[in-house]
C-alpha cells in the first residue's frame, strides 16, 4: 500500500495528530509483513513530533531491520531525512533499553510538573 503524506498531513508534517493518523494506517500492514510506501512529495516542513508518532513508535514491536525492508520512503527532503534518522535512532534507544526509557519518562514527568 502507498500513502501520499500530503493527503494526510498537508504541506506541514509537523504535528503528533497527523503522525498518529499515519501510524494507525501503516502499523497493521507492517506488522502483517506487507510493504508500505510513503510519498513525501509536496510536503515541505517537518518536525520530530510527526515522525515520533508516525514512525518512531513502530519500533515498539517491529525491528529496525524489518522496518528497513518493508517501509519505502520517497521524495523526502534532506532536512526531513535528517529528522527522520534522528527520530529512528532515539526510538531504537528508547525501546531497547529499559533504563533509558525510565530516564526519559522521569525527565518528562518532571518537566510536566513544572507547569
Amino acid at each position: 500500500m502507498n500513502y501520499k503524506i500530503y493527503d494526510i498531513a498537508g504541506e506541514y508534517a509537523t504535528d503528533a495528530d497527523s503522525g498518529q493518523r499515519l501510524y494507525d494506517l501503516i502499523h497493521p500492514q507492517l506488522r502483517d509483513g506487507n510493504t508500505v510506501g510513503l510519498d513525501f512529495s509536496e510536503v515541505n516542513v517537518f518536525a520530530s513530533a510527526f515522525f515520533n508518532f508516525a514512525i518512531g513508535q513502530l519500533l515498539k514491536d517491529i525491528s529496525s531491520d524489518q522496518l528497513n525492508k518493508q517501509l519505502k520512503i520517497t521524495h523526502l527532503s534532506p532536512n526531513g531525512l535528517t529528522i527522520l534518522k534522528r527520530v529512528i535512532d532515539n526510538a531504537k534507544d528508547y525501546y531497547s533499553d529499559a533504563h533509558y526509557q525510565q530516564a526519559v519518562e522521569t525527565v518528562l514527568e518532571e518537566y510536566a510538573a513544572s507547569f
